[in-house]
Parts: C-alpha cells; sequence; structure tokens
C-alpha cells in the first residue's frame, strides 16, 4: 500500500488521557476566565489558574420567594460543599467605601441601586476564599436588571435553583418565623421549633412579616420571576418547597452535584454487551446514525479485513473459512488498526461483538481502548432463542423477516426466504451458555456499565441508552444532613 495513501493512526492514549485528567474542560474553562477577566498579563494569569486547588468550584444561584427556604438550604449547601455563601446582609458586613455608600441608601430608607449591588458582590467574589471553594448566593440576583449586569461582570453560575410553594404556604411559614438573635438561625412556632430550651427563649418575632407585607413581597417577586427564568433557563432547575426539608435538600444538592452539558469534545467510546439477540446490532446502528459516531461490529471488520488481501488479512480467512473462533491477538491488532483511525478518534466509536471474556477485555485495554460508557444488554434466554431461530433473509433485498413480529408481505417471499446455520436452536444455547459462563467476570472487569433490559421495543431500549450516552459523568454525591431551621 502507498504510504502516502495509508490511513492516518491516532494514538487511542491521548484521547483517553484528555479525558481522565479532563484536559478539553480545564482549557475551555481557562480560555472562558481569560476573555471575561481579560488581565493585562495573560500568561501569569493562566498560571495562577493553574496552581489553583481546583477549577471545578460551586457556583450556584438559589432563588425563591419570601420565607421559600433559601438561607436555610444555602447553609447547608455551603456545609456539604465547602462553598462560601453570599447574601444581601453579608455584603453589607465589611467597612469599605463601597458598603458605607450602601448603607447610606439603607439609613435614608433608599432602594439600593443595582450597579451598586453588583459592585459589591464583585468585591466579595474577589476574595480568596470564594475563588478557591466557589460560592452559593442566597436570593441574588432578584431581577433581570440585576442578572444581565452579573453577565456583563463575568458572573455567571454554573446552576440555578429556584425554590417554589403555594403564596398561602410561604405566607403561612413567614407569619411563624422566629430569629435567634445570636446566630441569625431561622426557625418557625409550627414547623421548626428549637430543641433547646435556652435557644427556644431568646426566640424573636422576624421584623416586618405582616401578612399584608409579606402578600406585597411575593407579588413583587412573581413580577421579577419569569425575566429571571428566562435568563437561566438552560441552567434552571424549579424545587418544589413544599415538602420536608430533607427531601428539598436532597433535590438541590443532586443537582448542585449534576455537572452541566460541556460543549468542550468529549469522543464517545461506547462498549455494548449482551446474549445473542439481544439487539447490540441495532442499538449500536441507531447510536451511530443520530450521533455520527463509528458503527464498529467485530465480525463485519475480521470480514473487512479478510477481503483486503492484506497479510493479516489473508491469515485470518481460513479461520473465517472454516468458522473457527480467530486468535484473540489477531483480533486485536486489527481492532486496533480500525479503532485508531482519524473517523474514529475524532468522531467516536460504538463497539459491539468483542471482547466476549475477561481475556479479550484485558487485552483491549492494554491496546489502549478503553470505553467510556459500558451498557449491558439483559434479555432471558427463551426470548433470545424466540427472537433468533424465527428471524429469516431474503437473498433477494436483504432484508430481515420473522415469523412473529415481522412476516414476510407474500407467499413468494416467504418461499424463498433462507435461515443461517448459526441460528439454529441447538447452536444458539451453546452461544447463549458460552455468554453466561463468562458474563459475571466480564461485568465484574466493568464495574461502571449500566444494565438495560433489552425485552421490550427497542426504540425504548434506545431511550433509555442515549440518555446515559449523552450525558456527562456526575459527581460523587454527598449525604444530606439532617432537617435544620427553616428559612
Amino acid at each position: 500500500m502507498d504510504a502516502t495513501t495509508k490511513p492516518l493512526r491516532i494514538p487511542p492514549e491521548m484521547a483517553v488521557y484528555a479525558e481522565e485528567k479532563e484536559i478539553y474542560d480545564l482549557m475551555e474553562s481557562m480560555l472562558t476566565q481569560l476573555i471575561v477577566d481579560r488581565p493585562e498579563d495573560p500568561i501569569q494569569y493562566l498560571i495562577d489558574l493553574l496552581k489553583r486547588d481546583s477549577m471545578e468550584v460551586p457556583r450556584i444561584f438559589l432563588l425563591g420567594p419570601p420565607a421559600s427556604g433559601k438561607r436555610t438550604i444555602a447553609k447547608m449547601l455551603c456545609e456539604h460543599t465547602h462553598a462560601i455563601r453570599v447574601g444581601a446582609s453579608s455584603l453589607l458586613e465589611e467597612d469599605t467605601d463601597l458598603v458605607r455608600a450602601a448603607r447610606q441608601y439603607q439609613d435614608q430608607r433608599q432602594e439600593i441601586p443595582s450597579e451598586l449591588w453588583i459592585k459589591l458582590v464583585r468585591q466579595r467574589l474577589s476574595k480568596m476564599d470564594c475563588i478557591k471553594r466557589g460560592w452559593v448566593f442566597e436570593g441574588i440576583p432578584r431581577t433581570r436588571e440585576q442578572a444581565v449586569l452579573l453577565q456583563e461582570a463575568g458572573i455567571a453560575p454554573e446552576h440555578v435553583v429556584l425554590l417554589d410553594a403555594p403564596d398561602t404556604v410561604l405566607i403561612e411559614r413567614n407569619l411563624g418565623k422566629r430569629i435567634d438573635p445570636v446566630t441569625g438561625d431561622v426557625y418557625h412556632a409550627t414547623f421548626a421549633w428549637p430543641g433547646e430550651a435556652t435557644v427556644a427563649q431568646r426566640l424573636q418575632e422576624a421584623p416586618g412579616v405582616e401578612e399584608e407585607s409579606t402578600a406585597a413581597q411575593l407579588l413583587e417577586f412573581h413580577r421579577a420571576v419569569h425575566p429571571l427564568q428566562n435568563t437561566y433557563k438552560h441552567r434552571l432547575r424549579v424545587v418544589n418547597a413544599d415538602q420536608p426539608l430533607v427531601d428539598v435538600f436532597s433535590q438541590v444538592l443532586t443537582f448542585a452535584l449534576s455537572r452541566p452539558r460541556s460543549t468542550a469534545p468529549h469522543t464517545p467510546r461506547v462498549l455494548l454487551l449482551g446474549p445473542p439477540g439481544s439487539g447490540k446490532s441495532l442499538q449500536a446502528a441507531l447510536i451511530a446514525q443520530k450521533y455520527n459516531i463509528v458503527n464498529i461490529c467485530c465480525g463485519q471488520v475480521l470480514k473487512s479485513a479478510a477481503a483486503d488481501q492484506t497479510g493479516l488479512g489473508e491469515l485470518i480467512k481460513p479461520y473465517l473459512e472454516t468458522g473457527e473462533r480467530v486468535p484473540d491477538s489477531m483480533v486485536v491488532k486489527i481492532l486496533s488498526e480500525r479503532l485508531s483511525q482519524l473517523d474514529c478518534t475524532t468522531c467516536g466509536w460504538t463497539l459491539h461483538g468483542f471482547p466476549r471474556d475477561v481475556d479479550q477485555a484485558e487485552k483491549l485495554k492494554d491496546a489502549g481502548f478503553v470505553p467510556n460508557r459500558v451498557f449491558v444488554l439483559e434479555m432471558p434466554d427463551d426470548v433470545a432463542i424466540e427472537r433468533i431461530t424465527l428471524r429469516a433473509t431474503d437473498p433477494v433485498t436483504g432484508e430481515r423477516f420473522h415469523s412473529l413480529y415481522k412476516a414476510a408481505p407474500s407467499p413468494q417471499v416467504q418461499r424463498r426466504l433462507q435461515r443461517n446455520p448459526r441460528h439454529s436452536e441447538e447452536r444458539l444455547r451453546q452461544r447463549l451458555e458460552e455468554y453466561r459462563a463468562h458474563a459475571p467476570e466480564l461485568q465484574a472487569f466493568y464495574p461502571h456499565a449500566t444494565h438495560l433490559n433489552a425485552d421490550q421495543d427497542p426504540h425504548s431500549v434506545f431511550e433509555a441508552l442515549e440518555s446515559r450516552v449523552v450525558g456527562r459523568l456526575p459527581k460523587s454525591l454527598s449525604t444530606p444532613g439532617p432537617s435544620g431551621p427553616l428559612d
């Protein structure tokens, strides 16, 4: 073969290493922050970014109407993620020129301008604790104007949570609210009374929580919430706050730990395992067609190699002609050449038909090909036998029919149908026994594999499979803590 026409081979270790170390995400994050901050010395700025303990820190907006539980949930989030809680009161604690200017508006009973709020936010986020540990905004922004100003300042959240509850529930919560003047914790006369008598004795009614004022605050919130939802619709999760606190926090924490869709390249490397008749070929074809990735059927790759009349192809021809098993070393070498070509490296691949046991899986891993999504299509043996033994092919059109699910359209087509000798019940049971013998060890080799029920409509199987192909792997979840005081 002419060296100029030889397929370009890219070492598979490049993509595996880049994804394991999240190099693409790191470059995307660094470039984003570089464009937002626009430092005078970009090289030194990037060096300082790399010196941080972690660039993937929480950046959460926690929004909601009065008495929806923002403060309580924000505190619990910060306890679990070690992020910094940023609220309206905490922004006015320091003694700076900006804080003094904001307090003058408060002393004159005037609303603090949005531009001044944003400056206070930027001043707080410039502190090293927010940079290293991330932040949770409590009730900020309150309007679309503030949201736009935050975006212009380069302050963008990864997750936005909107707590929601009926107005009647929120008014009842607000009227029963009690505040600990020492710690600032919020309790409720009915739903969350403190267990310690000393704390209960010093609780005070929250100022300005009359029913009329609460209704006015809710009306103001409802006017502002829809523009805010539209602003953050791609990063927003609405959580029902009218349920036990532990359930609310569990939903918020799960969303906060989820990883948003990244524009950085993540090449899909999908491995499909399962018994004969479980639909691996069909699911691989559906994935390849929808996402433009390469469908790699081990058997077809071996036949193509034999047809190309290459040196290795000539060696495996006798095995294919006699139906004997091709040695694993030859199979892995042929698969390696195919999987390392440019289309597989850039677009990704979905592999089925290999590996069939742990030894083959080890050889595939040693060759540098590590799948990042593994699916096991589960199916009972009797269903697999019914699917395959009643299957036949039209030699004229190549179309496949089934006696139960897809009968031949005419007697003429029915007469010319042919059955594959490999689809006899006796040979199929041998293949199923072989699969069951190796399945436990093979599945243990891929402990993070997703198991799917293949005994259902193929499109239902594809929907379940697809939902796990397109999403990024989540962060490890923390266990929600016990219930505490309400906001």
